[in-house]
């Protein structure tokens, strides 16, 4: 069975009614809303590494206007946050980043002589998929568990992609209608609120 595929707006719409509590609506209208993000952790060419990063790892060729996954880390980071835990053989999150992120690079000029900006999306794919093996060649990764970092980094950026109401429209998630009030249905029915599935 494929997943549900809700049409565009349906987010926006639900947002407007009753059956979304006010905190969850401000929160969610805040993502909507978000101006395009300025980098105030990463140095601009750091974050547009990142960016560049994340947009093999997430990619979005549907939208004109793509989820800026990497302004979560940056704000996460300036602000000194964590989600609460680490590996033990990783330093803390910003020197991992720092560290992670230059590895990339320091992978892009030993394979192609170039840095990760400057490379043709298949060789940046290639330089990432090194680095998701363990095999990418550079400097930092004798300071930073490389599996460990792409492990931490695509997760992040994955749980900032689905965290975002566009992306919960997407895969037909409608879990931000919080308030009390669910019916009782059966396996593969709607709630009267939901819209019907889009057809071919």
């Amino acid at each position: 069975m494929s997943a549900p595929v809700y049409p565009s707006g349906t987010v926006r719409s639900l947002l407007a009614t009753d059956l979304v509590t006010d905190a969850t609506r401000a929160a969610l209208q805040a993502r909507l809303d978000a101006p395009v993000h300025e980098p105030e952790f990463f140095e601009p060419q750091t974050y547009a590494l990142l960016q560049a990063v994340a947009a093999r790892l997430i990619p979005q060729p549907d939208r004109t206007e793509p989820i800026d996954v990497a302004a979560g880390i940056d704000k996460r980071l300036v602000d000194g946050k964590a989600d609460g835990w680490r590996y033990d053989a990783m330093p803390p999150d910003r020197e991992a980043y720092r560290l992670g992120l230059g590895g990339i690079n320091q992978a892009a000029l030993s394979l192609f002589q170039q840095p990760f900006l400057k490379l043709p999306e298949v060789q940046q794919d290639a330089v990432l998929e090194a680095v998701a093996a363990g095999t990418a060649p550079g400097d930092n990764w004798q300071q930073l568990p490389i599996g460990r970092f792409f492990e931490e980094m695509l997760a992040e950026l994955t749980e900032n992609y689905y965290s975002h109401p566009l992306a919960q429209e997407e895969i037909g998630y409608v879990g931000m209608a919080d308030v009390p009030g669910w019916t009782h249905i059966q396996p593969n029915d709607l709630e009267p609120r939901e819209p019907e599935r889009l057809t071919d």
